[in-house]
């Protein structure tokens, strides 16, 4: 049954008229007489009495009339709030590297909230290999990962950029001043580095450990934040991403160490499953993360 063909009929019953009803809905007569023609075909009953010029309702027709009002009322009402629906709303799962929260969790966000309240964002930190299994199990909509550079057929990158790592310290370190330094000249000091097996700190172990050296740092947490400022006020060394120290190496609060003889590539990378179908509140969270943590764009 067409709600139109309803709406024709209530007019019809309003006006007692086929001729102005067509006139108020700007079909024509004939068009108004076959619509209730074929409500009445489709009901089995006769809708309304046809006595010379006048038209008047049956008494099927005026119970399908207060039926009438009510689909109409609540086809009005779901039209409604289908344009109310235009505002993005919804879920976003994203599972992200730790070290990453503090760039993408800016006053920034704020603004995009903002911009987007009907979207909530759901984060799971997670090693490399968890957000993985995370989303081929659509347990998340999206990675970023800081790891080896990755690629496989099954996901699709949706931004990725190199990242320098170094070796930090505070202003006063006994090493600050050094002009050149090996990774063995560091191994005597406390380290302040982020937990063991994540992405970074996982391939630095590995490179060490052919060298047959080894890190036993004094604390392991995931909050890079935390690291630089414990870092900035004692004689312990870490090792991160360099725009995770920036606005301190910068400002002088700390030094990055020149250490030659470590050389490690990591990338970040924003990688969604190739068969995830993209929702808009799910594309308006990447797009969000390509400007908070990509130099380009889509």
């Amino acid at each position: 049954m067409d709600v139109k063909t309803l709406t024709t009929f209530i007019h019809v019953a309003e006006q007692s008229s086929f001729t102005k009803a067509a006139q108020q809905l700007g079909y024509s007569q004939s068009t108004v007489s076959f619509q209730i023609k074929q409500l009445e075909q489709e009901l089995d009953c006769q809708l309304f009495e046809r006595i010379n010029h006048t038209v008047a309702l049956t008494e099927r027709g005026r119970q399908l009339l207060t039926y009438a009002h009510r689909i109409t009322r609540l086809a009005d009402e779901m039209m409604d709030d289908a344009k109310q629906q235009t505002q993005i709303r919804g879920c976003v799962r994203l599972a992200m590297a730790d070290s990453l929260c503090d760039s993408l969790l800016t006053r920034k966000y704020i603004d995009f909230q903002q911009q987007y309240p009907g979207i909530s964002l759901c984060i799971t930190t997670a090693g490399t290999d968890e957000m993985f299994r995370l989303m081929n199990h659509n347990d998340v909509d999206a990675i970023l990962t800081l790891d080896s550079h990755i690629y496989n057929a099954d996901y699709v990158i949706v931004g990725e950029e190199q990242v320098d790592l170094c070796f930090v310290a505070a202003p006063h370190h006994p090493l600050a001043s050094c002009g050149s330094l090996s990774i063995t000249d560091l191994l005597s000091y406390p380290f302040v580095l982020t937990e063991k097996d994540m992405s970074y700190r996982r391939l630095l172990d590995e490179q060490l450990a052919a060298a047959s050296l080894e890190i036993r740092p004094v604390l392991e947490v995931g909050r890079t934040e935390l690291i630089c400022s414990l870092v900035e006020q004692s004689s312990s060394i870490s090792f991160l991403p360099q725009y995770v120290a920036e606005d301190r190496l910068r400002s002088g609060r700390l030094v990055s160490l020149p250490v030659t003889d470590i050389r490690i590539h990591i990338w970040k990378q924003l990688l969604r499953h190739r068969n995830k179908w993209i929702s808009p509140q799910i594309q308006c969270v990447l797009e969000y993360c390509m400007e908070r943590e990509f130099s380009t764009s889509f």
